[in-house]
């Protein structure tokens, strides 16, 4: 059902309820109804279909911080996964005319349609502020019960994501092969005509742009699901591995750490994002909450070994402690705006990960060389 009132076709009202009692009123848009998550902000100026179909923000409500939201519609090309992940979405102001020749559909039709609650007419400058101060939290979204203390006491009463598995709500069911590259004009998604190596891809909320990175950098790849055992991926006698990103708690993650650690020593490996973390827990290290996580386009990162700094796509709200791996890992990328780890890479071991998303999708694309970088360490094994 359509959050716009059909008497009078004005929007209806929108109620955004957070834990720690702030309440915000605005006008619905998208589908009606009632949806409960953490409340993030995410500070990309474009690229919100793409962060709405990013299988890492499963469970959370994401707030833009840019303020005009629908302005490019939806196209099917600009999709990261099967479907759109976000629970909720929330934005200061919803444009219901597209101004883009790839427009296909407007973004409320598209929320709509995959049952997505969202609310404009926010002042979400404010919102960005207290989350800041006060942290990310678990809120409640409705068009339906617009009683304050009632949505504020409900979501007091929902759990945190600590704790949380949700890569095995987002994974793939069964093992597939991926041979799409990257989108150029004109010729839309290109796929080679040959491959150098053979990667097997952890699905533990995979981005299709990270395949299709992999893909340009000369790998077949092969997808499976985030419970398969090591044994059954080595058995493929892959060239490397490679550790997606998604959502949730790592730590909680529990049967990706196992299989993770029986593969260290065997086969080159690259993680992102949660694939990082598991990582780094497989390595024997730990990992804590962020208190607002880090989500947007613009990120800076130092790579300590070049000295250079990098403007990185962000989506996390856990990070690792590299205290917890010395001796262990060495500490390649911190984030220049709070000093967490980016990423980390074996002393003696064909391994490495990153914090950060070198595939963008959306955002810079100044990252993308570390796809060339596990190439070369995977060419290094073969020697």
């Amino acid at each position: 059902m359509s959050a716009l009132d059909r008497s009078n076709g004005d929007p209806a009202p929108a109620l955004l309820a957070l834990a720690d009692g702030t309440v915000f009123r605005g006008a619905a848009f998208g589908a009606s109804g009632e949806v409960s998550g953490e409340v993030v902000f995410n500070t990309a100026m474009s690229g919100y279909q793409e962060i709405l179909t990013d299988p890492s923000y499963e469970g959370q409500l994401v707030a833009m911080t840019y303020p005009e939201i629908g302005n490019v519609g939806v196209n099917a090309a600009d999709v990261e996964s099967v479907k759109p992940w976000v629970r909720g979405f929330i934005v200061r102001e919803y444009w219901p005319e597209p101004s883009s020749w790839r427009a296909e559909e407007t973004l409320a039709a598209y929320m709509e349609r995959h049952g997505i609650v969202g609310i404009q007419c926010i002042d979400t400058r404010a919102l960005v502020r207290h989350l800041r101060t006060a942290g990310s939290q678990q809120a409640i979204l409705t068009t339906t019960d617009l009683d304050e203390s009632s949505a504020v006491a409900r979501a007091r009463a929902l759990p945190s994501l600590e704790g949380q598995d949700l890569a095995s709500a987002v994974t793939c069911r069964e093992p597939y092969d991926w041979d799409e590259g990257r989108w150029q004009l004109g010729k839309g998604y290109l796929r080679p005509a040959s491959f150098k190596h053979f990667v097997v891809a952890y699905d533990y909320g995979l981005k299709r742009n990270i395949l299709r990175n992999l893909v340009d950098a000369g790998c077949r790849v092969r997808v499976v699901p985030a419970q398969t055992p090591a044994s059954e991926v080595l058995a493929m006698k892959p060239d490397g591995v490679f550790l997606s990103n998604g959502p949730g708690d790592p730590d909680a993650v529990t049967y990706a750490r196992k299989e993770v650690a029986n593969l260290i020593g065997s086969v080159p490996i690259f993680g992102i994002c949660l694939g990082h973390q598991i990582l780094g827990l497989a390595l024997g290290g730990r990992t804590y909450k962020l208190k607002f996580g880090h989500h947007g386009a613009n990120q800076p990162v130092k790579d300590l070994k070049t000295g250079k700094v990098e403007i990185t796509s962000q989506n996390h709200g856990f990070a690792v402690d590299t205290d917890s791996l010395r001796g262990t890992a060495v500490l390649t990328h911190t984030n220049l705006n709070d000093g967490t780890v980016e990423g980390l890479e074996h002393e003696r071991l064909p391994l490495f990960s990153v914090q950060y998303h070198p595939e963008a999708s959306p955002g810079p694309h100044e990252s993308a060389y570390l796809f060339r970088r596990f190439v070369e360490m995977i060419e290094k094994e073969k020697r």
